[in-house]
């Protein structure tokens, strides 16, 4: 569980409500959110301190919105009129700090009841707030003990998907994994550094070769960011690149390439990468992160589905877009704002993506697809059907020596589905799909 030893003051409230109305009412991504806030909303002034808090506090009851939702609910009477307005997320961050966070109860009720007072909407309703939130102090625990809060914090439809995917108990096992803050991993530029950066980080080698740091803090003060010796990459998100093999002096094909780890990965080996991606601004944000780390590729603006340079590769990596559960441990708002339709269209939009990547693939060459995605439909579902309709490919098993000897993220088929309850006495990691094909 999340810790706190400070009382940062009534602007993390302010914020935390802000960040939430963002993300559940107007269906906004968190980061971007919380982006808006600390450039020109409420924590636009705020120290640092009250940023991280306001981010933890929105963070977690995004993370816990079934089981706060479900206290609140006992705790009030009747439901609030939609003239309330920030009420409601007010009452969340109040409830998700006296639960989760642990802050001193006195602190906790008294700044929620401050921000309610200074909410045009929620001004009339901050003697409703004092009374839920002192309430919470006294009974919250109690009612927690009745619950079964990883059932109600999952979605109906993730938790039918990943219970009939994985198993009850392993899927509770990923939502366990959910309500804690993920470590931070980065990717080493050059190999034979692992050991020395491991030493002035102070980080951990995991036996993928990543490296692994706990309250890492600001990134860009962290030993090597200026020099480029390091890209921050999840443990999991690391592992597709490793599946093409000795790219060096090879060509090499980065589909939706954007952000770029995986390109990044794929220059610091020796390829030549053409990096292609449909947007503008993030393979320029792509390009900058390249000259941070000293790399170079070619980049290309593209539909990945409908592009035809009139040629095709060795290696080709394909990182399809996707809903994103895999990554909800760092972005819990996908739980609240993906849904089944979602899963469905990207699905669809997979499906051609994997085609026009297989045409892009020259004979004797190698297809890696990969997805940040704990839905079938978007894994070994497209896999499956993409290889009865293509009997040019075939699946290459993934070996666990090729993935530090972590037999468990390994499919019966030998692709890598990685869970993020795996590597758990390390911390976890993303949830992962990737398999390897060959073309005849």
């Amino acid at each position: 569980m999340n810790k706190t030893t400070s009382e940062p003051g009534l602007a993390a409230r302010e914020g935390a409500a802000a960040i939430l109305t963002a993300v559940l009412k107007e269906r906004r991504a968190m980061d971007d959110a919380f982006a808006d806030e600390a450039s020109a909303g409420t924590l636009a002034r705020a120290e640092p301190r009250d940023r991280a808090f306001a981010r933890a506090i929105a963070a977690t009851a995004i993370r816990r919105l079934g089981t706060v939702d479900r206290v609140l609910s006992q705790l009030i009477d009747k439901e609030l009129p939609k003239r309330a307005g920030a009420t409601a997320n007010i009452l969340r961050a109040g409830v998700t700090e006296i639960l989760f966070l642990r802050v001193a109860h006195h602190a906790a009720v008294s700044m929620n009841v401050e921000a309610a007072s200074r909410d045009a909407t929620a001004r009339h309703y901050k003697a409703l707030v004092n009374a839920v939130l002192r309430r919470t102090t006294r009974e919250g625990d109690a009612i927690l003990d009745n619950l079964d809060t990883e059932r109600l914090d999952t979605p109906d439809w993730l938790w039918e998907s990943w219970t009939a995917a994985y198993g009850e108990e392993t899927a509770r096992a990923i939502i366990r994994t959910h309500y804690e803050d993920p470590p931070l991993d980065l990717s080493v530029k050059t190999e034979s550094d692992l050991s020395l950066w491991a030493e002035r980080l102070g980080a951990t080698i995991l036996p993928t070769g990543t490296l692994r740091l706990e309250d890492a803090g600001r990134i860009e003060d962290l030993p090597g960011f200026t020099e480029g010796a390091w890209w921050v990459q999840d443990a999991a998100a690391a592992l597709p690149v490793k599946l093409l093999g000795d790219v060096a002096g090879r060509d090499v094909l980065d589909l939706c390439a954007a952000p770029g780890g995986k390109t990044a990965a794929l220059a610091a080996s020796g390829g030549h990468v053409t990096a292609l991606d449909r947007s503008k601004p993030r393979l320029e944000r792509l390009t900058e992160n390249l000259s941070r780390l000293g790399l170079a590729a070619e980049t290309v603006t593209a539909d990945a589905g409908s592009y035809d340079p009139g040629r095709q590769w060795d290696r080709v990596l394909l990182d399809a877009p996707c809903t994103a559960t895999g990554t909800a441990r760092r972005h819990p708002d996908v739980l609240r704002l993906k849904s089944p339709a979602d899963r469905d269209k990207l699905a669809a939009l997979q499906a051609r993506l994997l085609t026009r990547a297989a045409e892009l693939t020259a004979p004797g060459g190698t297809l890696v697809y990969c997805t940040c995605s704990l839905e079938p439909e978007e894994g070994v579902r497209q896999i499956g059907r993409f290889l009865e309709a293509n009997g040019a490919f075939r699946r290459r098993p993934v070996t666990s020596e090729e993935v530090g000897g972590l037999a468990e993220i390994l499919t019966d088929e030998g692709d890598i589905r990685s869970l993020p309850c795996h590597m758990g006495v390390e911390g976890g990691m993303d949830g992962f799909y990737a398999a390897r094909l060959e073309r005849a």
